[in-house]
């Protein structure tokens, strides 16, 4: 079964992400860059529940791949993407139901290749 990972990361952790995703690898990839926020509204510092919510910067990238590859990959994000502070990011792991080469019509595991 194939497997999409979407994860939600600072953008400075991008280049590093990508390199060692490469080492691994895995070729293909699309990023985005995206503004977001978590539970703490966009703030680093204690903030109030009445204070605007500030959407920072991220980076979404999105990778699919086979069942068997996703917990390599994953391990891989986190442990270069982790910031220890609130922020860092998040990981999806979401199920593939079928895929499509646009220029082939190939599907399935081939498409990906």
């Amino acid at each position: 079964m194939l497997k999409k990972i979407e994860c939600i990361i600072q953008p400075f952790k991008l280049e590093d992400v990508k390199e060692a995703l490469r080492k691994i690898a895995v070729d293909g990839m699309t990023v985005t860059e995206v503004k977001g926020c978590g539970k703490q509204r966009g703030y680093t510092q204690k903030y109030s529940p009445e204070a605007p919510i500030r959407l920072l910067p991220k980076v979404k990238m999105e990778i699919v791949t086979d069942e068997e590859k996703v917990e390599e990959i994953v391990q891989t994000i986190q442990s270069l993407a982790r910031t220890n502070q609130i922020g860092a990011g998040k990981i999806f792991i979401i199920p593939v139901e079928d895929v499509m080469r646009v220029r082939t019509k190939e599907r399935g595991r081939i498409a990906i290749d």
